[in-house]
């Protein structure tokens, strides 16, 4: 029973399922938590981001060239998974279970160490697991395929933890909340881990750190993708971390219906996303994707017009259509990208790139703080203790004229990604 389901794409995707649910509860929340309900100013906010990143530099490459590195009789991704998930779950609680009491600089230095000690874990996993993918699943067909199966598991996360994350924090609190989410993560992880059986090719000898790190940054097409990446990236941030800002300044909605407003954006993603499987199929990878962050960039517009929880949803699932291209297509390009690095280095160096690649994208959460911080101050608003005078027009600006901004920088940046046709095809099942 076992043999069926190894190295399926339906039981690989459960591992984003996994990470999925507790990652779209933090980002949706822990500006919320931190900023309006504890009185964490946002400069200070920022300032941890700024830090943290300053590490990510440092150990997104180092932890993906100790993956292509490992080996064991389980593979090299595996075994770093698996010692991972256990670290996950207490870094996820502690960003939710501050001690009463703190506030200033002593809450900073919390929020300082939990953020640094969740975001090391979720590295490892993300490179880990990223890694994975273009190492079990070849040519652009399968991996389209096996891409729409993963972004379909990755909003059925989105909105299980957006409908349900508001729900558990009004009935048992932030801390609680971590705890039930971080238990679902580790049911599923386990799961994806029994069923997935690394290729044995993946013992080939690696390139020494230099090297390895030398080739991965000469690599034109490989810059190209992960910068507009970037941009596109900060923007999903943004629309997770904003909307109960937006629901309380801008829609006047109470808290309790934030869960719908957040389900909204994701809600037509779902049949969507074999919509973009077959734009892939027929216009390929690069155009696929390129044409995905045009359309994303538009389907934000709507929510600068929404003025209550109705036009809020019906501008949410507008900006959800524009979502689902951009969670389908990346996934293909990747792929191409480290295919066409091994026919040059005679190595597959998974780690090191969804290490890099992760760090560039992971990036956008400094883009996105920034972006928080800077507008923050154009409108004066500090924290939940101090709004400032005009509170509405800076979430309106965070939820709608940054994202379109930011979709513009990324959709320009694609336009200069070329793969020759045949490339793209090649290795095709």
């Amino acid at each position: 029973m076992r043999s069926k389901h190894l190295n399926s794409p339906v039981t690989y995707a459960l591992g984003m399922l996994a990470m999925m649910i507790p990652v779209q509860a933090f980002s949706s929340f822990y500006s919320y938590y931190y900023v309006e309900k504890l009185g964490l100013a946002v400069g200070l906010a920022t300032l941890a981001r700024t830090i943290f990143l300053i590490w990510d530099a440092v150990d997104q490459p180092i932890f993906g060239y100790l993956s292509d590195l490992t080996r064991t009789r389980y593979g090299r991704r595996k075994p770093w998974i698996v010692a991972a998930i256990p670290l996950f779950v207490v870094s996820f609680v502690m960003v939710f279970a501050v001690p009463e009491g703190l506030a200033g600089m002593e809450l900073f230095a919390w929020f300082l160490t939990a953020l640094m000690l969740y975001e090391t874990v979720s590295t490892i996993l993300w490179v880990n697991y990223g890694a994975l993918f273009p190492e079990l699943y070849r040519g652009d067909r399968l991996r389209a395929k096996a891409s729409a199966i993963q972004q379909g598991m990755q909003i059925i996360a989105l909105l299980t933890a957006s409908a349900l994350t508001p729900i558990l924090i009004s009935i048992y609190g932030f801390r609680n909340m971590s705890i039930l989410l971080a238990l679902t993560f580790v049911l599923f992880m386990a799961l994806c881990m029994f069923y997935v059986r690394e290729k044995e090719e993946s013992v080939q000898a690696p390139l020494k750190f230099r090297e390895a790190f030398r080739e991965t940054l000469r690599n034109k097409a490989f810059w190209i993708f992960n910068l507009a990446n970037s941009f596109a990236q900060t923007v999903n941030g943004l629309l997770s971390s904003i909307i109960p800002f937006y629901a309380k300044y801008v829609l006047h909605i109470p808290e309790s219906e934030v869960s719908l407003l957040l389900a909204s954006i994701f809600v037509s993603v779902i049949p969507l996303v074999a919509v973009w499987y077959w734009v892939i199929r027929k216009l390929g990878g690069v155009k696929g994707w390129q044409l995905a962050l045009a359309f994303y960039a538009l389907s934000v517009i709507p929510l600068w017009f929404a003025r209550d929880l109705g036009t809020g949803i019906v501008s949410g699932v507008v900006a959800g259509c524009g979502l689902a291209g951009f969670l389908v297509t990346p996934a293909v390009i990747s792929g191409q990208i480290i295919d066409r690095d091994a026919r040059t280095t005679g190595r597959r160096r998974e780690g090191m790139y969804t290490a890099v690649a992760g760090f560039i994208t992971r990036s956008s959460g400094l883009i996105s703080a920034l972006a928080f911080w800077v507008v923050g101050m154009m409108f004066g608003y500090v924290s939940g203790d101090q709004p400032g005078p005009n509170p509405e027009m800076t979430f309106k600006v965070l939820i709608s004229a940054v994202p379109f901004g930011l979709l513009l920088v990324s959709f320009l940046i694609s336009l200069f990604l070329r793969i020759p046709a045949n490339e793209e095809t090649e290795g095709d099942l």
